[in-house]
């Protein structure tokens, strides 16, 4: 069974609820159709009902619940929690109420955050700001969480480095230039994470240019120091750097490069030393390697939220709320 077929079965086994507020774009709704067919999670959709029938007839997506925050019977006790919720930064009633009513990401999140539903996947056509400042400022971080920060799943065929093809990389989404102590929590959040999702040991390696020295650099010290907290902070998981990508992956290399360490030759958690790489490495092997990435995930946040590739499927979609129904799972 592959790997986001393992990850259908077990949101299958206990449905939650995920809003999809992007009704307007058509991969979203054959998404919708296809996650109902698939029967993965209970499909919530915001928008108007007979606009979106309309608009995209082909789909048949009678099962999902489609609310309307104009017609919403709940919608002005959404709009007076929001008021309350933001008072402190000089939320109005006039601005909450436009919000609500015109937002469909804030009108999600308050609907998540109210415990109407479980989850929200968004992102396929608005910017990763607009879906996660919404989530950011309502449902907000974990306690004891640092930061937010974005992962991508990556499952390589024919790939027998990591976990038989499968690798977390991280922060390939979110976070731009962490100090040591953000890519520290990022790397414990990553280790979590891939343990909840691939349910594996992590084996999380600190990228950088150089392996154990070799190379003298303040992007070194960087990731030398984030190494150090890590293992001071989050000893409960096998963490370990500064390593090159191949010290880290490949045993033949590890043996010489970094004989002494437990995660040099093993890794499957790859924690990248700032955005730029994350983003370029998970790229050159999504398109190189033709490996599937499902992504970016957040983690971090107190309910699942998960952004979208605005160049993504349908499938890609499907994948997203299913791992975002895993994740409700462990909430």
């Amino acid at each position: 069974m592959s790997f986001i077929d393992d990850i259908k079965d077990r949101a299958r086994n206990n449905k939650k609820k995920i809003i999809l507020p992007e009704s307007m774009d058509e991969r979203v709704i054959e998404a919708a159709f296809k996650a109902i067919k698939e029967d993965i999670a209970d499909i919530i959709i915001i928008g108007n009902k007979d606009e979106i029938n309309k608009n995209f007839p082909k789909y048949d997506i009678s099962k999902a619940v489609i609310i309307d925050p104009k017609s919403y019977d709940k919608t002005e006790d959404l709009i007076n929690k929001l008021v309350e919720l933001r008072k402190n930064k000089g939320m109005t009633y006039e601005e909450a109420k436009k919000l609500i009513i015109e937002d469909y990401m804030y009108f999600a999140c308050m609907l998540v955050k109210e415990g109407y539903a479980d989850g929200v996947v968004s992102g396929a056509c608005h910017s990763t700001s607009n879906t996660l400042r919404p989530a950011l400022q309502i449902i907000k971080t974990k306690p004891e969480v640092m930061l937010v920060s974005a992962f991508f799943l990556m499952v390589v065929p024919n790939c027998i480095y990591g976990e038989n093809g499968v690798f977390l990389f991280s922060d390939a989404g979110l976070e731009q230039n962490p100090n040591p102590e953000k890519l520290a929590a990022i790397a414990a959040s990553s280790a979590e994470s891939f343990k909840l999702l691939v349910e594996k040991e992590p084996v999380v390696a600190m990228l950088s240019h150089s392996t154990m020295g070799s190379a003298s650099h303040a992007d070194v010290d960087k990731v030398v120091d984030a190494v150090k907290i890590a293992k001071e902070k989050y000893n409960q998981y096998k963490i370990d750097g500064e390593l090159q990508l191949d010290a880290a992956i490949v045993p033949e290399i590890a043996k010489s490069k970094a004989p002494n360490s437990k995660v040099a030759g093993k890794a499957n958690v790859l924690i990248f030393p700032d955005l730029d790489a994350g983003n370029i490495g998970y790229k050159l092997v999504q398109r190189l390697a033709k490996a599937e990435a499902y992504g970016p995930i957040t983690q971090g946040i107190a309910a699942p939220i998960n952004d979208l590739s605005r160049g993504c499927s349908s499938d890609d979609i499907v994948g997203t709320i299913a791992i975002t129904a895993v994740q409700a799972q462990n909430k």
